[in-house]
């Protein structure tokens, strides 16, 4: 598995993804200003890997910030919090980070800048070190999910590359590969952005693990010949309801999938759950650049004068979900009171 994101020395080194899988470059972030436009222009992506690179930068820049006095460096703290909470807004792990590093700070009241921000960037670490320890534990629990042979349908990319470290949805399948398991995946295209076909496709190729690239128009006919078994996908937020925004074209996957009788998991660490948002609908969702439908690898495929509408994500209303994967267990329906439970606990 390719790492993420770590720090290598006072700056962040990440794996630029828009290079995949031609290319492994690295980037190397100096200041939070590079952080942040990483995320916004998907050098890094997915939400578990941004919540990380979040932290990273929000330490990175407080490194930068020269006044020792207290109540001015948590002035300008607060100003890079904010406009790193704003880069992407659909992915509730990026204000989830934000807060963790706030806190932090509003903590350390009493002590030395100096030792706020040592205290900032080992929190950083550490994000990065439990989310890779709670993907595994994702893969755990939702490996008695997947038959001793199965042909598992994926969305997007969850693997690696869109945590610190290991999958939420390709965990689950990466724990089932590595127990043996009879398993094969159907990894859809993703468009525009092509995040199955470059990104999904590249770590299961890593891993040894058999699987097939479609088209995303090509699932539900698959579904219905009955050559899948199953979807497991990732999310970026989670509202309270368990109704869950993902990558555009999964809630057709989950439609189609409760059509045919398939189970739909989502795979989700517990910080991409929103207890604040009642219900999907609450959850804003991002709208990219139309020319990354209307171009491909830099070309322009239409006529001039042609217009796109390019939403990031969907909501896939509970109703559609089998189960809910997450470090602390398989949350089932009803969601309502048992996500409330979890967040209790």
């Amino acid at each position: 598995m390719i790492p993420t994101i770590a720090w290598e020395g006072k700056q962040i080194r990440l794996v630029d993804q828009r290079r995949l899988p031609r290319e492994t470059r690295w980037m190397v972030c100096r200041g939070i200003e590079e952080v942040i436009a990483a995320i916004r222009d998907m050098a890094i992506r997915g939400a578990p890997a941004i919540g990380v690179a979040a932290a990273m930068g929000l330490a990175l820049g407080a490194q930068s910030i020269e006044d020792q006095e207290y109540e001015t460096f948590r002035e300008k703290f607060l100003g890079m919090a904010c406009d790193m909470e704003l880069t992407r807004p659909t992915a509730v792990n990026i204000r989830w980070a934000v807060e963790r590093m706030k806190a932090i700070v509003d903590g350390m009241r009493d002590r030395a800048v100096d030792e706020i921000k040592e205290a900032l960037k080992k929190e950083s670490q550490d994000i990065l070190e439990r989310d890779i320890e709670i993907n595994r534990r994702i893969g755990e629990y939702g490996l008695p999910l997947i038959p001793d042979r199965a042909t598992i349908l994926t969305h997007c990319n969850a693997g690696s590359l869109a945590t610190g470290g290991y999958g939420t949805a390709l965990g689950v399948i990466r724990a089932a590969h590595e127990a043996g398991k009879d398993i094969r995946v159907v990894v859809d295209e993703t468009r525009p952005l092509l995040q199955g076909m470059r990104l999904t496709a590249f770590e299961l190729l890593e891993e040894g693990i058999p699987f097939t690239v479609i088209v995303d128009s090509a699932a539900g006919y698959l579904m219905r010949m009955g050559k899948v078994d199953m979807v497991i996908i990732g999310a970026d937020r989670i509202a309270a309801n368990g109704d869950t925004a993902n990558k555009i074209g999964s809630y057709q996957l989950a439609v189609l999938a409760k059509e045919n009788r398939i189970p739909f998991y989502v795979a989700a660490p517990i910080s991409t759950f929103d207890f604040t948002v009642k219900e999907g609908d609450q959850i804003p969702i991002e709208e990219r650049d139309p020319n990354e439908v209307l171009t491909f690898a830099g070309q322009k495929l239409v006529p001039d004068g042609c217009h796109a509408f390019n939403p990031a994500f969907d909501l896939t209303p509970a109703a559609y979900i089998s189960a809910i994967i997450t470090e602390k267990g398989v949350i089932r329906p009803p969601f309502e009171n048992r996500i409330r439970d979890l967040a209790e606990n």
